[in-house]
């Protein structure tokens, strides 16, 4: 890789840093879309061209801009994810805003996913101008009407999101819902099928009703696509597949930081190596770094043990937390990792996680980070 590309979304517009493979020095382009709501602003692989903008929007509402030339210029899509029209005199449903996109499969140029708050699936055939529901999610009896409305007790809304799929089966898929568990297709989403087996869920509620289950973020190692990672409401846990079963990872995290948190990230080229974030997961849940001391966490074992980070980070009295698509990494050689604060601070390190320094420190609350290869 002879240049990386960091692209940030935020509470107020996005950013887009790029650096050659030393990471060292950075140049910021923007802010793009000053003053909108940012969810989510990714590059497909595919072209490594076009970008896609989650955006939500005072005066155009929830919608998805996109660029050809990497940034450039801008242009809405003529079609963004929205339910039909309810017949008159039924209650509808409302896209409030896309939370999450993901590009398709390397065998189908020009699709992506999208996954909105409230939680449903879009698909679209043309580079992201226009969006279509994947009906085998969106009207599926075994869905429709469990799923939460604007509000469910997750901040801005009930969320899909962790579109993955496959990269040796495009009808392969996986997602994640908050509140709803992870759910699996292997028919390109016509159908689904609960993979919850293992999850905890908090006291009180029954773990085997999907409906219960939180997942934060679930990765796919790119390594090896059989193996998923998952940072949870109630843990990190690993999955092997064709095992159905998830296992509690997170147990093996110090006592005093525990393993609740928002964001996970897999190495690119070692399934056992991943890292996480913790935040405060008390009873009262404040959403803060533990203790004010923020960390990363790695895994070089798949989970038996972990290790702390910090090094270049705030000792003391940072109290933030990063959003569960604020943490990424590249696929340099050593890997790079980002993270973006909900105080508006963008972290880097060049050598998986032993070394960090800050990029920007007064961005808006950061909503969304992630990386592009721009060979």
């Amino acid at each position: 890789m002879r240049e990386v590309g960091l692209l940030v979304a935020t509470r107020k517009g996005a950013w887009i840093y790029r650096s050659d493979a030393a990471r060292q020095e950075w140049h910021a382009d923007g802010p793009h879309f000053l003053g909108h709501i940012i969810h989510h602003l990714v590059l497909d692989p595919r072209d490594r061209r076009t970008l896609l903008a989650a955006a939500k929007t005072g005066h155009l509402g929830p919608t998805i801009f996109r660029s050809t030339d990497f940034g450039k210029s801008w242009s809405e899509a003529l079609r963004p994810p929205a339910f039909p029209k309810a017949a008159e005199g039924q209650a509808g449903r409302t896209v409030d805003h896309t939370f999450w996109l993901t590009p398709g499969h390397s065998s189908e140029p020009g699709v992506w996913y999208a996954g909105t708050s409230p939680q449903a699936l879009f698909r679209s055939e043309d580079g992201g101008a226009t969006w279509e529901g994947v009906t085998g999610f969106n009207d599926n009896p075994a869905y429709v009407g469990k799923l939460g409305g604007t509000q469910d007790g997750t901040p801005d809304g009930p969320k899909l999101h962790s579109l993955l799929v496959d990269p040796r089966d495009a009808g392969h898929l996986y997602l994640g819902m908050s509140g709803g568990g992870v759910h699996e297709s292997t028919d390109g989403g016509e159908n689904w099928a609960p993979l919850i087996d293992g999850m905890e869920v908090v006291a009180g509620f029954d773990a085997g009703q999907w409906a219960f289950h939180d997942p934060h973020c679930v990765a796919l190692c790119p390594s090896n696509p059989d193996r998923l990672y998952q940072q949870n409401h109630c843990g990190i846990y690993r999955i092997d597949r064709p095992s159905d079963q998830w296992r509690r990872i997170g147990r093996a995290m110090p006592a005093e930081v525990g393993d609740i948190g928002f964001p996970i990230v897999v190495h690119p080229r070692d399934d056992r190596t991943a890292w996480v974030f913790p935040m405060d997961g008390t009873d009262v849940w404040p959403r803060t770094s533990p203790g004010g001391k923020p960390a990363a966490y790695v895994t070089r074992d798949a989970g038996d043990s972990w290790q702390r980070q910090d090094t270049g980070l705030p000792p003391q009295d940072a109290w933030w937390t990063v959003y569960r698509q604020a943490m990424a990494s590249d696929t340099c050689d050593p890997v790079g990792l980002y993270v973006g604060t909900s105080s508006g601070g963008l972290w880097t390190s060049a050598d998986e996680g032993e070394h960090w320094s800050v990029l920007a420190e007064h961005l808006p609350p950061i909503y969304a980070v992630e990386t592009a290869n721009l060979d």
